[in-house]
């Protein structure tokens, strides 16, 4: 079903880009002296990728990289998969999230039938144009002002 709604998978891309699961990924050691960038990594120096600031370098991604725009990845071959490491939500390599095959399938599924089955609304009448877009830093980041979700009636 996912891959006929090219526009749902866009969007689960562009959220995992701007919100992914966790913020930094779980630090390694190098096994050797290697050069990175015109950085020399010393053997034994721990590494840890900051996955929240890759998915907002304008280096990378051009145009308001702070914006949530599904559209920059209609038609692009990146993919969360490890393939493109502009978009690691899950990690890469043997540390791989051994759950992105999981989530890859269901995330799309979960969110259509989200939308399909809740009414969404902001809390106590909040106005969308003052809506505060903060987050909640932690180990997920989270935000400031949850949404709420009414069940349809089509439900019951």
């Amino acid at each position: 079903m996912a891959a006929r709604l090219p526009y749902l998978n866009a969007i689960v891309k562009e959220t995992l880009r701007l919100h992914p699961p966790v913020s930094l990924l779980p630090p390694h050691r190098a096994s050797e002296s290697c050069e990175l960038l015109n950085y020399t990594i010393p053997e034994g120096a721990y590494i840890t990728v900051n996955v929240w600031a890759i998915g907002r370098d304008p280096t990378v991604w051009d145009d308001d990289p702070g914006t949530f725009k599904p559209e920059r990845f209609i038609g692009s071959k990146t993919d969360f998969r490890a393939q493109h490491f502009e978009l690691v939500p899950f990690g890469g390599g043997r540390r791989m999230c051994p759950g992105m095959p999981l989530s890859a399938r269901l995330i799309p599924l979960v969110l259509a039938a989200l939308v399909r089955n809740f009414d969404w609304c902001l809390p106590n009448e909040v106005d969308p144009a003052k809506l505060d877009m903060s987050e909640k830093f932690g180990l997920a980041l989270q935000k400031e002002l949850p949404l709420r979700l009414i069940p349809r009636q089509s439900l019951f």
